[in-house]
């Protein structure tokens, strides 16, 4: 499975952006797919994910009311629509999927990520 990411850039606060997130080689298995992000010297955090099976979606709670995660019909394009942009959300933005029922907010449990891509939101 590999993952491909892309749509980052630099936008003023208050700006959007899509990020978008390609699965190749899917190998006919079923994916949870989260984002997650990671700021200059701090650790690695959860953003949000759309589940394999059904559509509520989850988000972290400073992301809540300003991004919107969705998946393709065929499962294997996910994006990330973040909106209200601030600087805070300035960070590498990673794609991950992740294969079972473990916790959605645990890196450790994805198994499969994309190679990052920065967003930078200047005020």
């Amino acid at each position: 499975v590999q993952l491909q990411a892309c749509g980052g850039g630099l936008v003023q606060a208050g700006g959007s952006l899509r990020l978008s997130c390609a699965v190749s080689e899917r190998a006919n298995r079923a994916y949870d797919m989260g984002w997650f992000r990671q700021a200059p010297g701090k650790e690695r955090e959860f953003v949000a994910l759309f589940p394999w099976r059904g559509d509520r979606t989850y988000y972290a709670d400073s992301v809540k009311g300003r991004f919107t995660v969705s998946r393709a019909n065929d499962k294997d394009t996910v994006w990330l629509q973040m909106n209200s942009l601030e600087p805070a959300d300035t960070a590498v933005y990673y794609c991950a999927a992740k294969t079972d029922v473990s916790s959605i907010y645990q890196i450790s449990n994805y198994v499969y990520w994309g190679q990052g891509t920065q967003v930078t939101v200047s005020s």
